[in-house]
Protein backbone atom coordinates (compact mmCIF):
# COMPACT_ATOMS: atom_id res chain seq x y z
CA UNK A 1 0.00 0.00 0.00
CA UNK A 2 2.64 2.51 0.76
CA UNK A 3 4.25 1.57 -2.70
CA UNK A 4 0.90 2.94 -4.11
CA UNK A 5 0.79 6.36 -2.24
CA UNK A 6 4.79 7.04 -3.46
CA UNK A 7 4.12 6.16 -7.21
CA UNK A 8 1.36 8.88 -6.55
CA UNK A 9 3.22 11.34 -5.15
CA UNK A 10 5.85 11.12 -7.09
CA UNK A 11 3.25 11.35 -10.52
CA UNK A 12 2.44 14.29 -8.13
CA UNK A 13 6.04 16.06 -8.31
CA UNK A 14 6.87 15.36 -11.69
CA UNK A 15 3.13 17.18 -12.94
CA UNK A 16 3.64 20.53 -10.00
CA UNK A 17 5.70 22.40 -12.79
CA UNK A 18 3.59 22.47 -15.30
CA UNK A 19 0.68 22.13 -13.55
CA UNK A 20 -0.92 25.82 -13.97
CA UNK A 21 -1.49 25.02 -17.61
CA UNK A 22 -4.47 23.19 -18.17
CA UNK A 23 -3.55 23.30 -21.81
CA UNK A 24 -0.61 22.56 -23.69
CA UNK A 25 1.71 25.65 -23.50
CA UNK A 26 0.10 28.22 -25.69
CA UNK A 27 -0.18 28.46 -29.66
CA UNK A 28 1.20 30.86 -31.66
CA UNK A 29 -1.56 32.60 -34.10
CA UNK A 30 -1.45 34.48 -37.57
CA UNK A 31 -4.05 35.77 -39.01
CA UNK A 32 -4.08 37.31 -42.80
CA UNK A 33 -7.06 39.03 -43.59
CA UNK A 34 -7.49 40.69 -46.87
CA UNK A 35 -8.74 44.48 -47.17
CA UNK A 36 -8.45 45.01 -50.54
CA UNK A 37 -7.33 43.26 -53.80
CA UNK A 38 -3.58 43.42 -53.14
CA UNK A 39 -3.45 44.98 -49.19
CA UNK A 40 -4.05 42.63 -46.50
CA UNK A 41 -3.88 42.99 -42.47
CA UNK A 42 -1.50 41.03 -40.48
CA UNK A 43 -2.08 39.95 -36.79
CA UNK A 44 0.55 37.87 -35.04
CA UNK A 45 0.73 36.75 -31.77
CA UNK A 46 3.89 34.69 -30.10
CA UNK A 47 3.77 33.13 -26.94
CA UNK A 48 5.41 34.27 -23.85
CA UNK A 49 7.71 32.37 -22.00
CA UNK A 50 9.07 33.78 -18.66
CA UNK A 51 8.55 37.50 -19.79
CA UNK A 52 10.51 36.92 -22.97
CA UNK A 53 8.93 36.40 -26.49
CA UNK A 54 9.30 32.82 -27.86
CA UNK A 55 11.52 32.69 -30.68
CA UNK A 56 8.89 32.62 -33.40
CA UNK A 57 9.00 34.76 -36.14
CA UNK A 58 6.56 34.22 -39.62
CA UNK A 59 8.03 34.29 -43.05
CA UNK A 60 5.71 35.08 -45.45
CA UNK A 61 5.29 34.79 -49.73
CA UNK A 62 7.81 36.26 -51.13
CA UNK A 63 5.47 38.56 -52.96
CA UNK A 64 4.52 40.41 -50.06
CA UNK A 65 6.20 43.64 -48.62
CA UNK A 66 5.17 45.52 -45.35
CA UNK A 67 7.99 45.07 -42.60
CA UNK A 68 6.23 44.13 -38.97
CA UNK A 69 6.65 46.35 -35.68
CA UNK A 70 8.57 44.79 -33.37
CA UNK A 71 6.02 42.60 -30.79
CA UNK A 72 4.54 43.95 -28.04
CA UNK A 73 3.91 42.51 -24.57
CA UNK A 74 -0.61 42.70 -23.89
CA UNK A 75 0.31 41.17 -20.57
CA UNK A 76 -0.51 37.57 -21.96
CA UNK A 77 1.44 36.54 -25.18
CA UNK A 78 3.73 39.11 -27.91
CA UNK A 79 1.54 40.64 -30.68
CA UNK A 80 2.06 42.83 -33.54
CA UNK A 81 -0.34 43.95 -36.08
CA UNK A 82 0.43 45.48 -39.60
CA UNK A 83 -0.78 45.88 -43.39
CA UNK A 84 1.17 44.31 -46.11
CA UNK A 85 0.85 44.00 -49.58
CA UNK A 86 0.77 41.17 -51.89
CA UNK A 87 0.87 41.93 -55.62
CA UNK A 88 -1.09 38.99 -57.40
CA UNK A 89 -2.82 37.83 -54.04
CA UNK A 90 -2.19 34.28 -51.82
CA UNK A 91 -3.25 31.53 -53.90
CA UNK A 92 -0.32 29.30 -54.13
CA UNK A 93 1.78 31.25 -52.56
CA UNK A 94 3.70 29.60 -49.37
CA UNK A 95 4.32 31.36 -45.92
CA UNK A 96 6.11 29.49 -42.70
CA UNK A 97 7.18 29.95 -39.23
CA UNK A 98 10.96 30.25 -38.11
CA UNK A 99 11.96 28.76 -35.24
CA UNK A 100 8.49 26.20 -34.53
CA UNK A 101 10.41 22.98 -35.26
CA UNK A 102 12.59 23.76 -32.24
CA UNK A 103 9.54 23.99 -29.87
CA UNK A 104 6.67 22.22 -28.55
CA UNK A 105 4.39 24.47 -29.18
CA UNK A 106 2.15 24.79 -32.68
CA UNK A 107 1.30 28.12 -34.42
CA UNK A 108 -2.87 28.32 -35.92
CA UNK A 109 -2.85 30.41 -39.19
CA UNK A 110 -5.80 32.19 -40.43
CA UNK A 111 -6.14 33.56 -44.16
CA UNK A 112 -9.59 35.72 -44.32
CA UNK A 113 -9.94 36.48 -48.03
CA UNK A 114 -13.10 38.30 -50.03
CA UNK A 115 -13.80 35.81 -52.63
CA UNK A 116 -12.99 32.39 -50.52
CA UNK A 117 -14.18 31.02 -47.34
CA UNK A 118 -11.69 31.24 -44.20
CA UNK A 119 -8.72 29.07 -44.24
CA UNK A 120 -7.41 27.78 -40.60
CA UNK A 121 -4.33 25.39 -40.67
CA UNK A 122 -2.30 24.09 -38.19
CA UNK A 123 1.09 24.03 -38.37
CA UNK A 124 3.66 22.15 -36.15
CA UNK A 125 7.21 21.06 -35.28
CA UNK A 126 7.14 18.51 -38.13
CA UNK A 127 5.05 20.79 -40.50
CA UNK A 128 6.34 24.55 -40.65
CA UNK A 129 5.62 25.47 -44.39
CA UNK A 130 1.80 26.14 -45.87
CA UNK A 131 1.31 26.33 -49.71
CA UNK A 132 -2.34 28.71 -49.73
CA UNK A 133 -4.81 26.44 -52.06
CA UNK A 134 -5.93 27.97 -55.18
CA UNK A 135 -9.57 27.20 -53.83
CA UNK A 136 -10.69 26.18 -50.17
CA UNK A 137 -13.44 23.39 -50.40
CA UNK A 138 -15.91 22.91 -47.50
CA UNK A 139 -14.80 19.12 -47.01
CA UNK A 140 -11.11 21.62 -45.87
CA UNK A 141 -12.93 23.68 -43.56
CA UNK A 142 -14.92 20.33 -42.22
CA UNK A 143 -11.14 18.27 -42.13
CA UNK A 144 -9.37 21.51 -40.76
CA UNK A 145 -11.73 22.24 -37.77
CA UNK A 146 -12.64 18.38 -36.78
CA UNK A 147 -8.70 18.39 -36.76
CA UNK A 148 -8.59 21.34 -34.34
CA UNK A 149 -11.08 19.75 -31.90
CA UNK A 150 -9.62 16.46 -31.71
CA UNK A 151 -6.13 17.91 -31.09
CA UNK A 152 -7.65 20.88 -28.23
CA UNK A 153 -9.39 18.17 -26.49
CA UNK A 154 -5.81 15.78 -26.16
CA UNK A 155 -4.35 18.77 -25.03
CA UNK A 156 -6.44 20.05 -22.58
CA UNK A 157 -5.33 18.08 -19.57
CA UNK A 158 -8.34 19.56 -17.06
CA UNK A 159 -10.60 18.25 -19.56
CA UNK A 160 -9.15 15.03 -20.32
CA UNK A 161 -8.79 14.77 -15.95
CA UNK A 162 -12.51 15.48 -15.20
CA UNK A 163 -13.62 12.61 -17.99
CA UNK A 164 -10.82 10.83 -15.92
CA UNK A 165 -12.66 11.24 -12.72
CA UNK A 166 -15.60 10.00 -13.83
CA UNK A 167 -14.53 6.78 -15.26
CA UNK A 168 -13.11 6.42 -11.62
CA UNK A 169 -16.57 6.85 -10.08
CA UNK A 170 -18.59 5.36 -12.71
CA UNK A 171 -17.45 1.84 -13.08
CA UNK A 172 -20.90 -0.20 -15.11
CA UNK A 173 -20.92 0.03 -18.31
CA UNK A 174 -24.62 1.57 -18.80
CA UNK A 175 -23.87 4.22 -16.15
CA UNK A 176 -20.36 4.93 -17.87
CA UNK A 177 -22.43 5.41 -21.30
CA UNK A 178 -24.82 7.36 -20.21
CA UNK A 179 -22.66 10.11 -18.19
CA UNK A 180 -20.41 10.17 -21.44
CA UNK A 181 -23.35 11.13 -23.43
CA UNK A 182 -24.52 13.52 -20.76
CA UNK A 183 -21.24 15.30 -20.93
CA UNK A 184 -21.11 15.47 -24.30
CA UNK A 185 -24.50 16.83 -25.19
CA UNK A 186 -24.24 19.58 -22.42
CA UNK A 187 -20.82 20.90 -23.79
CA UNK A 188 -22.28 20.65 -27.54
CA UNK A 189 -24.84 22.84 -26.37
CA UNK A 190 -22.55 26.01 -24.73
CA UNK A 191 -20.23 25.23 -27.11
CA UNK A 192 -22.48 25.97 -30.25
CA UNK A 193 -24.38 29.32 -28.04
CA UNK A 194 -21.20 30.30 -26.85
CA UNK A 195 -19.79 30.14 -30.32
CA UNK A 196 -22.20 31.76 -31.81
CA UNK A 197 -22.44 34.73 -29.73
CA UNK A 198 -25.72 33.88 -28.60
CA UNK A 199 -23.89 33.35 -24.73
CA UNK A 200 -21.32 35.70 -23.68
CA UNK A 201 -19.16 34.41 -20.08
CA UNK A 202 -15.10 35.66 -19.00
CA UNK A 203 -12.98 33.33 -19.59
CA UNK A 204 -11.31 33.11 -16.41
CA UNK A 205 -14.19 32.85 -14.39
CA UNK A 206 -15.32 29.56 -16.50
CA UNK A 207 -11.33 28.60 -16.42
CA UNK A 208 -11.62 28.43 -12.31
CA UNK A 209 -14.64 26.67 -12.07
CA UNK A 210 -13.63 23.79 -14.69
CA UNK A 211 -10.71 23.47 -11.86
CA UNK A 212 -13.35 23.30 -9.55
CA UNK A 213 -15.44 20.52 -11.21
CA UNK A 214 -12.69 18.48 -11.16
CA UNK A 215 -12.58 19.25 -7.48
CA UNK A 216 -15.94 18.12 -6.62
CA UNK A 217 -15.36 14.63 -8.54
CA UNK A 218 -12.42 14.03 -6.72
CA UNK A 219 -14.01 14.72 -3.41
CA UNK A 220 -16.98 12.42 -4.76
CA UNK A 221 -13.92 9.50 -5.42
CA UNK A 222 -12.62 9.96 -1.91
CA UNK A 223 -16.61 9.31 -0.28
CA UNK A 224 -17.63 6.90 -2.17
CA UNK A 225 -19.57 4.34 0.01
CA UNK A 226 -22.11 1.78 -1.62
CA UNK A 227 -24.31 2.26 1.51
CA UNK A 228 -25.25 5.48 1.05
CA UNK A 229 -24.31 6.73 -2.61
CA UNK A 230 -24.37 9.84 -3.53
CA UNK A 231 -26.33 11.57 -6.15
CA UNK A 232 -23.06 11.56 -8.49
CA UNK A 233 -23.10 7.32 -7.98
CA UNK A 234 -26.87 7.21 -8.42
CA UNK A 235 -27.41 9.44 -11.06
CA UNK A 236 -24.07 10.33 -13.06
CA UNK A 237 -25.25 11.93 -15.85
CA UNK A 238 -26.63 14.46 -13.70
CA UNK A 239 -23.54 15.84 -12.26
CA UNK A 240 -21.88 15.00 -15.95
CA UNK A 241 -24.80 17.07 -17.63
CA UNK A 242 -24.01 19.90 -15.36
CA UNK A 243 -20.54 20.46 -15.59
CA UNK A 244 -20.42 19.34 -19.53
CA UNK A 245 -22.10 22.57 -19.79
CA UNK A 246 -19.14 24.57 -18.38
CA UNK A 247 -17.05 22.91 -19.78
CA UNK A 248 -18.08 23.48 -23.18
CA UNK A 249 -17.59 27.22 -22.52
CA UNK A 250 -14.26 25.89 -22.36
CA UNK A 251 -13.99 24.15 -25.48
CA UNK A 252 -15.83 27.77 -27.19
CA UNK A 253 -13.13 30.10 -25.61
CA UNK A 254 -10.58 27.91 -27.86
CA UNK A 255 -13.14 28.20 -30.71
CA UNK A 256 -13.82 32.09 -30.57
CA UNK A 257 -9.66 32.79 -30.73
CA UNK A 258 -9.59 30.62 -34.11
CA UNK A 259 -12.93 32.05 -35.62
CA UNK A 260 -15.64 30.73 -37.41
CA UNK A 261 -15.44 30.94 -41.13
CA UNK A 262 -18.42 33.19 -42.44
CA UNK A 263 -19.84 31.19 -44.76
CA UNK A 264 -19.30 27.61 -43.27
CA UNK A 265 -20.35 28.16 -39.70
CA UNK A 266 -22.26 25.44 -39.17
CA UNK A 267 -20.24 22.68 -40.93
CA UNK A 268 -17.26 24.49 -38.82
CA UNK A 269 -18.68 24.00 -35.90
CA UNK A 270 -19.97 20.74 -36.55
CA UNK A 271 -16.70 19.38 -37.20
CA UNK A 272 -15.15 20.81 -34.51
CA UNK A 273 -17.77 19.20 -32.10
CA UNK A 274 -17.23 16.53 -33.82
CA UNK A 275 -13.36 16.22 -33.06
CA UNK A 276 -13.62 16.72 -29.32
CA UNK A 277 -15.88 14.02 -29.03
CA UNK A 278 -13.47 12.08 -31.25
CA UNK A 279 -10.49 12.90 -28.80
CA UNK A 280 -12.73 12.57 -25.83
CA UNK A 281 -13.63 8.61 -26.90
CA UNK A 282 -10.18 8.12 -27.67
CA UNK A 283 -9.10 8.92 -24.59
CA UNK A 284 -11.54 6.93 -22.70
CA UNK A 285 -11.06 3.96 -24.38
CA UNK A 286 -7.34 4.31 -24.01
CA UNK A 287 -7.85 4.21 -20.18
CA UNK A 288 -10.20 1.36 -20.82
CA UNK A 289 -7.82 -0.37 -22.57
CA UNK A 290 -5.24 0.48 -19.74
CA UNK A 291 -7.30 -0.95 -16.84
CA UNK A 292 -8.10 -4.35 -18.63
CA UNK A 293 -4.12 -4.79 -19.45
CA UNK A 294 -3.05 -4.36 -15.81
CA UNK A 295 -6.02 -6.42 -14.82
CA UNK A 296 -4.15 -9.45 -16.79
CA UNK A 297 -0.39 -8.46 -16.09
CA UNK A 298 -1.02 -7.38 -12.22
CA UNK A 299 -4.53 -7.71 -10.79
CA UNK A 300 -3.75 -6.57 -7.43
CA UNK A 301 -3.18 -3.17 -8.44
CA UNK A 302 -5.69 -3.02 -10.52
CA UNK A 303 -7.97 -3.73 -7.98
CA UNK A 304 -6.29 -1.25 -5.76
CA UNK A 305 -7.81 1.42 -8.69
CA UNK A 306 -11.10 0.21 -8.82
CA UNK A 307 -12.49 -0.34 -5.23
CA UNK A 308 -14.13 2.46 -3.58
CA UNK A 309 -12.15 3.50 -0.38
CA UNK A 310 -9.10 1.13 -1.30
CA UNK A 311 -5.21 2.45 -1.18
CA UNK A 312 -4.96 2.71 -4.48
CA UNK A 313 -8.49 4.64 -5.44
CA UNK A 314 -8.19 7.03 -2.03
CA UNK A 315 -4.64 7.88 -3.65
CA UNK A 316 -6.08 8.56 -6.69
CA UNK A 317 -8.89 10.91 -5.53
CA UNK A 318 -6.09 12.79 -3.63
CA UNK A 319 -4.04 12.96 -6.61
CA UNK A 320 -6.78 14.32 -8.91
CA UNK A 321 -7.82 16.97 -5.96
CA UNK A 322 -4.51 18.11 -5.44
CA UNK A 323 -4.11 19.26 -9.00
CA UNK A 324 -7.35 20.81 -9.55
CA UNK A 325 -6.74 22.57 -6.59
CA UNK A 326 -3.57 23.85 -8.08
CA UNK A 327 -5.07 24.80 -10.76
CA UNK A 328 -8.04 26.16 -9.24
CA UNK A 329 -5.70 28.93 -7.59
CA UNK A 330 -3.38 29.47 -10.26
CA UNK A 331 -6.77 30.25 -11.76
CA UNK A 332 -8.06 32.68 -9.24
CA UNK A 333 -4.81 34.78 -9.42
CA UNK A 334 -5.09 35.68 -12.40
CA UNK A 335 -8.72 37.41 -12.35
CA UNK A 336 -7.95 41.13 -12.84
CA UNK A 337 -8.44 41.52 -8.99
CA UNK A 338 -5.84 39.42 -7.87
CA UNK A 339 -3.29 40.79 -10.72
CA UNK A 340 -3.73 44.36 -9.84
CA UNK A 341 -2.38 43.28 -6.17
Amino acid sequence: MQLLYRLFLLVILTLMPSAGFSHALDPGYLNLTQKDQDAWQVFWRKPDVNGTAMGLEPVLPTNCTGLPPQAQFDGKAWIADWQMRCIGGLAGQSLRIDGLDATQTDVLVRIVSQDDAPQVVRLTPQNVTYTIPEDFTGLQVFWNYMTLGYEHILEGLDHLLFVFALLLLVQTPRRLIGAVTAFTVAHSITLALASLGVLRVPGPPVEAVIALSITFLALEILKQDKTAPSLTQRAPWIVAFGFGLLHGLGFAGALTEIGLPEGDIPLALLAFNIGVELGQLSFVFAVLALFALLAKIIPVVTSQLRQPRSAGMTAMGYAIGFISLYWLMDRLTGFPVFAAL
